[in-house]
Order: structure tokens, then sequence, then C-alpha cells
């Protein structure tokens, strides 16, 4: 698949990196889905958000569920400069 948009620097929280290791789930694979969007477990408002915010340059964000049933966001910004992945907590 395609990838939409740029990244920028790539950056995550302690709090993130910890729950994808334990959950034994690769940080680059989230990433991915994010980059070809596919936004994970977002409603249809917030999708809606994020296909109009590739066209208009907004920020990006999509949430996915670990193999641990937590949650992780990520978030690129509007300019595209940085991607942070987080847990909602983080935020």
């Amino acid at each position: 698949m395609k990838q939409l948009f740029s990244l920028g620097q790539v950056v995550a929280t302690p709090g993130a990196l910890e729950a994808l290791e334990e959950a034994r789930q690769a940080p680059l694979h989230l990433l991915n889905r994010h980059l070809i969007g596919d936004w994970g477990d977002l409603d249809k408002e917030d999708i809606k958000a994020n296909n109009d915010a590739l066209i208009y340059g907004d920020r990006l964000f999509s949430a996915y569920r670990l193999s641990t049933g937590e949650k992780v966001w990520i978030i690129t910004e509007a300019d595209r400069s940085s991607t942070c992945i987080l847990l909602p907590e983080d935020y």
C-alpha cells in the first residue's frame, strides 16, 4: 500500500515503548498502518477528520489496541514534522 504522508521525526513515550514490548508488538507495524490510512480503532467522525486532514494538512490521529488490550495512540503533527507514539494517559 502507498504511504499517504511523511512521519517526520518519530518519537515515543516510555510508557508506550513499555506497552509495546510487553505486548511483543513492533512499533514499525503500527506506524505502517498509520502511514497507509488504517487509523485503527476510531469512530466514523475521527476517520473523516483524518481523511480531511490528509487533504488540508491537519493533525493525524490513530488508535490501536495491543494484544494485551492496552491502547496506544499515534499522532502526526499538522506540519508533518513529527509523529509520537503514546498511551492515552501520556497525552
